[in-house]
């Protein structure tokens, strides 16, 4: 025998006023899975404020970083590529650079500037990982030449900011005679005794690792940033034994005297003006 009885219906909640989180308001770590607000994450320099861990950004980012008051002047603006050999893949590359092109906004995988960091001069050539993998092509080459160029006119450093897959192979033998070509023409800049300076971010890779990415006056890094030219499992698969820890990395490469220096993108800013400034006198 029941002692109790219902006199009211239940409590009923109405989901249809629930409040949904806007989108891109947090920020989650991939490395260390902790949570920050998407300002805060943007504030910092899009590196983790919890762990330090440096997300990929692009070159709209790195220059807004480095130059004063965010104010530059683009150089070689609409540079394009062709597809020379016709090449098709999984789909013909006139296709796939088209479609990269309107996915990114970008005319290739690299962009230059000039302007000012500290008020001190100089031209920034910026890889893009997102235009296909920021592979070199004819056109990263070309614009890395041409902004070589500039500075050998205007008597400006340069600063290259590295973020590639390697060379593209859907431009074969094209894609790698850029690897001459960039190294030839720095060594013009070396001549004017014009310094330039190499950033290594992650990751760098292939035929840029082993052109202009390690000729420079100073090669600096990221943290934790993976530089080589094969990558790790291929170069495990090839020597047949375990790499040892860290490999590739880059404090590993600082470690063995590939590299100068790693620096904090929040500190980037400061070390070139230093740098720069240093040149000087």
């Amino acid at each position: 025998m029941s002692w109790f009885k219902r006199i009211k219906e239940g409590i009923t909640t109405n989901t249809k006023e629930k409040k949904e989180t806007p989108e891109g308001l947090w920020h989650k770590c991939s490395k260390c899975k902790k949570i920050a607000t998407m300002q805060e994450h943007a504030n910092n320099s899009y590196v983790c404020v919890h762990c330090g861990h440096h997300d990929r950004i692009g070159s709209e980012e790195y220059f807004a970083l480095i130059f004063d008051e965010e104010k530059y002047t683009e150089l070689q603006e609409g540079l394009t590529g062709g597809d020379p050999l016709n090449f098709s893949d999984t789909k013909p590359y006139k296709d796939r650079l088209i479609e990269s092109r309107k996915k990114t906004g970008l005319d290739d995988a690299m962009r230059a500037a000039f302007g000012k960091v500290h008020e001190n001069d100089l031209v920034v050539c910026c890889m893009d990982f997102n235009f296909i993998g920021g592979s070199m092509g004819s056109v990263v080459g070309e614009k890395i030449s041409r902004a070589i160029d500039f500075c050998l006119k205007t008597k400006t450093p340069l600063l290259i900011i590295s973020k590639s897959g390697g060379a593209r192979m859907m431009e074969a033998a094209f894609s790698l005679m850029q690897m001459a070509k960039t190294s030839a023409k720095l060594s013009l800049l070396a001549k004017e005794k014009l310094p330039y300076i190499s950033l290594l971010t992650d990751p760098t890779t292939g035929g840029v690792t082993a052109s202009f990415a390690m000729l420079g006056d100073i090669n600096i890094a990221e943290p934790e940033s993976l530089i080589g030219f094969a990558g790790p499992r291929i170069v495990k698969e090839t020597i047949g034994k375990d790499l040892p820890k860290g490999f590739q990395t880059a404090e590993f490469v600082l470690e063995h005297g590939f590299l100068d220096k790693i620096v904090v993108r929040t500190q980037l800013k400061e070390f070139l003006a230093n740098f720069l400034t240093a040149m000087k006198n």
